[in-house]
């Protein structure tokens, strides 16, 4: 699952915050489209899988989710997670309470502006 996190959710997502760190005439319309894809891809197969799951190995949190926890963070900032995908949003909100995720998102709150697509008024 880590994998999948990596793969399927950080290089997407990572394709469009590099594009908005581009010239405009240097930037990838059709690369964003596609990462978007892969996203809600990702994300229709994610939320199936954590509808029987409470955590993304199973029933206890493990690397799976440390994987998870910044992948999905950032995801939902650049692609919205979609009201389709409810386990999805679940699980982040579950990521999100744990005490050592919530201290890192609320850490880093002076560094959002500089998020490149823009931090949305969230989490």
């Amino acid at each position: 699952m880590d994998r999948f996190f990596d793969n399927y959710l950080s290089t997407p997502q990572q394709k469009i915050v590099f594009d908005c760190m581009r010239a405009e005439g240097e930037r990838d319309p059709r690369g964003v489209a596609d990462a978007r894809a892969m996203l809600d891809t990702s994300y229709a197969y994610l939320d199936r899988l954590m509808s029987t799951r409470e955590w993304a190995a199973g029933d206890a949190f493990s690397l799976a989710d440390c994987a998870a926890a910044p992948f999905l963070f950032y995801a939902d900032w650049t692609h919205r997670i979609g009201d389709a995908y409810p386990n999805v949003i679940a699980y982040r909100k579950r990521l999100l309470a744990r005490p050592s995720f919530a201290r890192a998102v609320d850490e880093a709150r002076p560094y959002r502006r500089l998020f490149p697509p823009g931090a949305p008024d969230r989490d």
